[in-house]
């Protein structure tokens, strides 16, 4: 799971969640096959699609010195009905 950085907790994500869709940052160098096969492991949930986008780095400047952040991929992952990720349900007990 060192994959996988943090979820994602934007409006367009929050509303996603109603359609048992689940955003997350991931590590740019992994596929989709891959992501997939953790979260089936990791959560015991079955992932029927997996969508993706590189998000770009942001410019960052120190002094007379011009660079980058690293560019990262955002995924969303929509599982199967009846299956849900424990840590990221909205439920109110």
């Amino acid at each position: 799971m060192d994959g996988i950085k943090y979820a994602v907790f934007t409006k367009k994500s929050l509303r996603l969640l109603g359609k048992n869709q689940y955003t997350s940052n991931v590590e740019s160098g992994f596929t989709k096959t891959e992501i997939k096969h953790w979260v089936e492991l990791f959560f015991g949930v079955k992932v029927v699609a997996v969508n993706s986008h590189r998000l770009p780095g942001k410019g960052r400047r120190m002094g007379p010195i011009l660079g980058h952040t690293m560019h990262y991929r955002r995924m969303i992952i929509t599982l199967q009905l009846g299956y849900s990720i424990p840590l990221l349900d909205r439920e109110t007990n």
